[in-house]
């Protein structure tokens, strides 16, 4: 299978290469450089030529605070270049893997979210990548919809390698412990998107909407603790004081939502892909960064 990857420099991108390379894929990464997503005529021009049977949407405009001040932005990278790529890739009959997010969820639930129950997204940033995934139903392509939460990795800017600075740097960390989530870690991403594209076919049957997240839920504050502990194992930085707060006591530009639990099962029961194992995910990661 013709692979191409779009978004390749990101986290999710650079763990689809590590997870890639020892396939029998033939794969083609793109950063910005390459394919800009946002020039939509030169999108469509490099896809033809290249000519994939699937492409993996691995970009994305992901500042979610910021996006509430850059609405135009984040519309055209989590929208309106995703229905670009979209309608490509149904002219193509080639198939679509485009990562979405928790965030198109409003958090009022008290169960785990399935793949069908009502998006109300809080954020621009959740507003514009639920646009993007019914750009893609709209397109007719052949699609998986991969939402995902709260991803973390060796790589890029994210939850865990923000704490290792400020861990670094202050005796006390207030860490937001009323919002509640599944960490996942970017490399079971993409594990996950390799053993799909395996069991891909030329029907339709698999296509649709899956959640893949961690496999057990907690808060933002329970997740730093867990990424200190990890560390205080081995001895390698002083451990820091964790203060659970309240949202409303760290007031950001985007609203968040308190519970955005997934429910895998759909994934598992069609792909055969348990959820990420994200305690053993942050040892992995601070493997890679030589923090252990």
């Amino acid at each position: 299978m013709k692979i191409l990857v779009l978004g390749c420099k990101g986290q999710l991108g650079r763990c689809l290469n590590d997870q890639l390379t020892n396939t029998d894929h033939e794969v083609i990464y793109t950063s910005r450089k390459q394919i800009d997503v946002a020039n939509f005529e030169q999108t469509k021009n490099q896809i033809l030529k290249i000519s994939p049977n699937l492409i993996i949407n691995a970009t994305a405009y992901t500042a979610v605070d910021k996006a509430e001040e850059d609405k135009v932005a984040a519309d055209l990278i989590n929208h309106l270049a995703v229905k670009n790529i979209a309608n490509i890739s149904s002219k193509q009959d080639c198939w679509l893997i485009h990562l979405s997010t928790d965030y198109v969820f409003d958090g009022r639930a008290k169960i785990p979210y399935k793949e069908d129950d009502k998006a109300n997204p809080l954020s621009i940033y959740g507003e514009t990548k639920l646009k993007g995934e019914l750009a893609i139903h709209a397109s007719g392509c052949k699609h998986i919809i991969l939402r995902t939460a709260w991803i973390f990795s060796e790589y890029g800017n994210n939850f865990l390698k923000t704490m290792l600075r400020l861990g670094a740097e202050y005796d006390e960390l207030s860490i937001v412990g009323d919002q509640i989530g599944c960490p996942t870690y970017a490399q079971d991403i993409a594990a996950a998107v390799v053993s799909i594209s395996f069991q891909l076919n030329s029907t339709r049957e698999l296509g649709g909407i899956y959640h893949f997240c961690g496999d057990t839920a907690c808060s933002w504050s329970e997740f730093a603790e867990e990424i200190f502990n990890h560390l205080n194992i081995y001895n390698q930085i002083s451990i820091p004081t964790i203060k659970a707060v309240t949202t409303e006591e760290y007031p950001t530009l985007a609203k968040r939502p308190k519970f955005s639990v997934l429910d895998n099962k759909k994934i598992q029961e069609n792909f055969d892909i348990i959820s990420s194992d994200w305690r053993a995910g942050i040892k992995s990661a601070l493997q890679k960064i030589d923090y252990v």
